[in-house]
């Protein structure tokens, strides 16, 4: 068996460039962010594991629901052709699985490649799923899925791209548009998208999900905060910010925060930044959109989309929806 292609559209030095600049930018802009994605950096993806296995966060566990007992379905709906499957954020590729599973079993999956900004990451899942998956063309994507759709592989397959975890919710409004239109032009007509999506509810169930009662989501929007002090020789007090999650009603929109308790000084030295916090300050961590399925299906057919069918949990908590490029 060849050694899976790899694709490599940015290296360390980008992800370090791309840190100091996103930093310097958002603790210098008023009010002050960060980016969401610095959460998951190093522990911070172990943190977010943890995160979904507490009672109140019923997306992982929805979602993965949804997929477990709708892949033979989704398999179908994908018509009869071989499948090239790209997963965007892949991680360790676990939420894809049961679809990889269902396209193998019919003897349609011809080729996965997740897609991911860790090159370790990358080439470790392709290992594993070359004992899962011996039939299928491995190969693997390192780069930033907001940057680099033009790199998605095309063997002339018919191609399905899966952004899933409910992560298309934390761009804001123009990032949605903006990345729904780039991966269009990324694809021809007849490719597929398989869209996770969390749905708009009860704001009390929402709201425990970012608050539960362990502190997990505390802790893990803190951690953005060591991110910074290993990385870039900052001095944060992480413990000294507060973790707040707000529901807007208007915009269906988590809001995360943290917020100062007492005044501070922070040095970053990488940086030869000296930033001040007020108490009550806050810095804006993330945002975390649900949505109606009418208005999802009318953002994908505005950017060259048509959603053929979409899948639910038993609760109406997470959308899976599939759609074709046309």
């Amino acid at each position: 068996m060849s050694a899976p292609e790899m694709r490599i559209c940015l290296d360390e030095s980008d992800l370090d460039a791309s840190l100091r600049l996103d930093v310097r930018r958002g603790l210098t802009s008023h009010p002050k962010h960060l980016p969401m994605r610095l959460h998951y950096d190093g522990r911070g993806s172990t943190l977010f594991g943890e995160l979904t296995r507490q009672p109140e966060y019923y997306q992982t566990r929805s979602e993965r629901a949804i997929l477990h007992d709708g892949a033979a379905e989704i398999a179908d709906a994908l018509g009869t052709d071989p499948i090239s499957v790209i997963e965007l954020g892949a991680g360790r590729a676990e939420k894809i699985r049961p679809v990889l599973s269902a396209l193998a079993a019919a003897g349609r999956l011809d080729a996965f490649w997740p897609f991911d900004v860790a090159e370790g990451e990358v080439k470790d899942v392709l290992r594993e799923l070359a004992t899962a998956y011996p039939d299928a063309h491995l190969g693997g994507i390192v780069g930033d899925f907001t940057l680099h759709l033009a790199n998605l592989p095309d063997h002339h397959d018919t191609r399905l791209v899966a952004f899933l975890g409910g992560t298309f919710g934390n761009f804001a409004g123009m990032e949605r548009s903006q990345f729904l239109r780039d991966l269009r032009e990324a694809l021809r007509p007849g490719d597929w998208f398989l869209l996770g999506a969390d749905l708009v509810k009860d704001p009390d169930v929402i709201l425990a999900a970012y608050n539960d009662a362990a502190g997990v989501t505390a802790e893990f929007n803190r951690h953005i905060l060591y991110v910074l002090n290993h990385r870039l020789g900052a001095d944060f007090e992480p413990d000294s910010f507060e973790h707040i999650a707000l529901w807007d009603n208007d915009t269906a929109t988590i809001d995360m925060r943290l917020r100062a308790m007492k005044p501070m000084r922070v040095d970053l030295s990488a940086l030869g930044l000296d930033i001040s916090f007020a108490v009550g300050e806050e810095i804006h961590t993330g945002i975390s959109t649900k949505f109606m399925p009418a208005e999802l299906e009318n953002q994908l057919q505005a950017s060259g989309f048509e959603t053929t069918r979409w899948w639910t949990d038993e609760h109406d908590y997470m959308g899976v929806f599939l759609a074709r490029a046309i």
